[in-house]
């Protein structure tokens, strides 16, 4: 089966899913259409994504590739390529913040066109099926940059890192609050942050970078149940047993912090789950703490494993789109470039979502990169992977049998 034609190049049809008037109306509101001239900010938007969607290997790359397909480019949103210059001048120069509500706007408005994409566009394949509240995956990656150029970004002597801290819906894989910052930053300080959109009866899952204890005590006090790991220099005393260890449950009680700073911040007690967890093939021994009093000690295991679900989330992004190379040193450009690559993250789940994919995320990058300037219908193009049938079954038969000195036929 061939890709049927279409009017518009797969990259126009993918542009499209991005409201027409949506790009100037946040660039006045933002203050960035006063610094473009000929380099408009949907041609910029434009841009950026075609980096992220052809996995550019810099500035000249995606100028030149962008020029010689001018023509093309007119066409979606009368688009114009840039020039070197002016492209690294708008992505030092102009707001980022204008990039990531870009994202926001429009993740917002795929939801509206099919409310269904966030409740059933993807799940967690180890998502705990008997949990049926919202469960919220917390954490951060960070990305690597170049330490002499990007002051800015200083994480240590010789190493500099932006950091994405990111809040994960693991009922559609999709995030809820992205904070990109300098890798310098703590993440427990980030964590009120992080977890500030999160509603009374919803479960916050984080690793034990993120513990607070004045923060998990609000959390606990808006009604949200949280469970993370203990840190291991944590001074606590048990003040009672939840329940009967069983299997590979070592001890299930509740406790009491017990120093000095710690006993004032969280004074009220809470649960501590010990217990051995397969990891790489092997038991290994994890201490976890959670304020809630009535799940099973084995649930509270499976809800931190799930925590799993950003990494895979993590990998998706930095290994299929384009956050190794970045073609800005300063801070506005980095964050251009990684709200962008969200940007067409979201666009092309939302493209799987609608063409009912059923392969993995990298293999749509990779299709849908194949065909950018041709003038196929992009759905088609997709219907045309994973098409081809089983391997056909073999029927053993006398004749299929080879002996020396037999020919079949005879006798």
């Amino acid at each position: 089966m061939n890709p049927s034609k279409h009017k518009m190049t797969v990259l126009s049809q993918i542009f499209k899913l991005i409201p027409r008037n949506l790009i100037p109306k946040l660039a006045r509101v933002h203050g960035v259409d006063k610094q473009a001239r000929s380099f408009s900010p949907t041609s910029h938007v434009l841009a950026l994504m075609f980096g992220q969607l052809s996995h550019a290997l810099g500035l000249n790359d995606i100028c030149d590739t962008l020029r010689n397909h001018s023509g093309v480019l007119e066409t979606i949103r009368e688009a114009v390529p840039p020039s070197r210059n002016a492209f690294s001048h708008a992505n030092r120069n102009r707001n980022p913040d204008m990039a990531e509500k870009l994202f926001w706007s429009v993740l917002e408005h795929l939801e509206e066109l099919s409310p269904k994409f966030r409740l059933q566009g993807r799940q967690y394949c180890a998502l705990p099926r008997r949990f049926k509240r919202a469960i919220n995956v917390i954490d951060s990656t960070t990305i690597k940059l170049v330490a002499n150029c990007l002051d800015w970004a200083k994480h240590r002597r010789k190493k500099a890192a932006a950091k994405m801290h990111l809040r994960l819906d693991l009922r559609s894989f999709l995030p809820n609050f992205v904070l990109v910052k300098s890798a310098g930053t703590n993440d427990a300080k980030e964590a009120r942050a992080v977890c500030a959109g999160i509603s009374a009866g919803e479960i916050a899952v984080f690793d034990k970078a993120y513990v607070d204890f004045k923060h998990l005590r609000d959390l606990s006090a808006r009604g949200v149940f949280w469970v993370t790991r203990a840190k291991d220099n944590m001074k606590y005393e048990v003040v009672g047993q939840h329940s009967v260890p069983q299997g590979n449950i070592i001890r299930d009680n509740y406790v009491a912090l017990t120093g000095f700073y710690t006993s004032k911040w969280h004074p009220e007690s809470f649960r501590l789950v010990e217990a051995l967890v397969e990891v790489d093939g092997k038991l290994k021994k994890m201490t976890f703490i959670t304020n809630n009093f009535t799940w099973s000690p084995s649930s509270i295991c499976d809800l931190y494993k799930a925590r799993w679900s950003i990494e895979v989330f993590f990998k998706e992004i930095k290994q299929t789109l384009q956050l190794a190379d970045f073609i800005g040193n300063n801070e506005n450009a980095v964050r251009w470039q990684i709200w962008t690559a969200l940007l067409v993250y979201i666009l092309l789940r939302f493209i799987a979502w609608q063409s009912k994919w059923k392969h993995s995320f990298v293999r749509l990058f990779t299709t849908l990169r194949g065909v950018l300037w041709s003038a196929f219908d992009m759905f088609s193009v997709l219907a045309c992977c994973g098409t081809a049938g089983d391997t056909p079954r073999m029927r053993a038969a006398p004749e299929q049998c080879y002996l020396p000195g037999f020919v079949p036929g005879t006798t």
